[in-house]
């Protein structure tokens, strides 16, 4: 499959992964979607740009590490488009910090499960959030990340 991919950083470049491994990590997360060609834009921002499109799309308040936005063709067209991905790095990396994770590995976790959501995936009931990781969980192991989810983070 030919993945084409926009990456917009809005944030100083500082601790944030190349478009090469943002890259790696797309594929392994489309591995299996039945397309020739899949197109996505990832967005890399600032705490307070991530927490204005969380209200506006969300309805929540403050800022969220990872959003998605699946795209949708009208009626009668055809598109590679998968979406966007909006992704807080302030957030990516005080998590990993937190979770006592390599900022590397948190920030292919967040690619994976946002490009996830794009494909239909989510967590929204326990059932759900069980197939979602572990998907997740397959395709970070074979980019040699660490289940994120062992031992299992709480809903």
């Amino acid at each position: 499959m030919k993945v084409s991919l926009s990456v917009q950083v809005a944030v100083a470049r500082r601790g944030l992964p190349r478009k090469a491994a943002i890259q790696r990590w797309a594929r392994a997360a489309l591995k299996g979607l039945r397309r020739k060609k899949v197109a996505l834009g990832v967005r890399i921002v600032a705490a307070r740009e991530s927490a204005a499109l969380n209200r506006r799309y969300r309805g929540k308040s403050g800022c969220t590490n990872v959003l998605s936005f699946p795209f949708e063709a009208p009626t009668g067209t055809r598109s590679d488009m998968l979406g966007d991905l909006v992704i807080c790095a302030p957030v990516v990396l005080r998590e990993a910090r937190a979770l006592r994770r390599p900022a590397p590995a948190h920030w292919a976790h967040m690619v994976v499960h946002g490009i996830l959501h794009l494909r239909g995936y989510d967590h929204g009931n326990k059932k759900d959030a069980a197939v979602m990781e572990r998907r997740e969980a397959r395709v970070l192991r074979a980019l040699g990340v660490a289940n994120p989810y062992n031992p299992p983070m709480p809903l």
